[in-house]
């Protein structure tokens, strides 16, 4: 049973090689907006949240190597923004009223949704656009309402959540150590 999930786990893994040309670009989008001062916004639900906070905590706090802190926020944290939205605009505008309150031209924002038909998501990066900030989609083979959207989307070739999630942690990594590559003077 175990073998069966280890293999479609290393067959998801394995297609990303296909995706490696957009994987690289979206890096490039993330390590151009740290090296003009821009910061990183990170949003998610569930365990898509979990991985917005992850990654976030690779750039503040750092990956492999000491460097100096990058800015990067998660939207997810803060749970009396969230549910003052939630209660007071609804659960849709979650993400996009922290968007709407913190990018700046310079920005990035990343958003992450397996099904990439989240609507607060979409939401969120409408308004990212609207500001005029890049923003990456990480999604799953279904991701089309967000790939419409954002200036460079990776949709993992699988219709299952969790094999989708563990791909876009190892993307995350892989953007994180190409960060860790540049030297100290680099940075903004």
């Amino acid at each position: 049973m175990f073998n069966a999930v280890l293999n479609e786990h290393i067959q998801v893994v394995t297609s990303l090689q296909e995706l490696e040309s957009k994987i690289n670009a979206a890096a490039e989008l993330i390590i151009e907006t740290m090296k003009r001062g821009g910061k990183i916004l990170l949003m998610g639900n569930g365990g898509s949240a979990a991985d917005a906070q992850h990654i976030a905590a690779e750039l503040v706090v750092r990956y492999e190597k000491n460097r100096v802190a990058l800015p990067a926020i998660a939207l997810t944290t803060d749970s009396s923004i969230l549910t003052a939205t939630g209660n007071d605009f609804g659960f849709d505008q979650l993400f996009s009223r922290q968007v709407e309150a913190l990018a700046r031209k310079g920005d990035l924002v990343i958003g992450i949704s397996t099904s990439g038909e989240s609507v607060n998501i979409i939401r969120a990066l409408k308004v990212a656009e609207e500001i005029g900030v890049d923003t990456i989609g990480l999604t799953g083979a279904s991701g089309s309402s967000v790939a419409e959207i954002v200036t460079q989307n990776i949709a993992v070739p699988s219709s299952v959540t969790a094999r989708i999630q563990e791909a876009h942690i190892l993307i995350g990594h892989y953007w994180c150590q190409q960060v860790d590559t540049l030297p100290r003077e680099q940075w903004a």
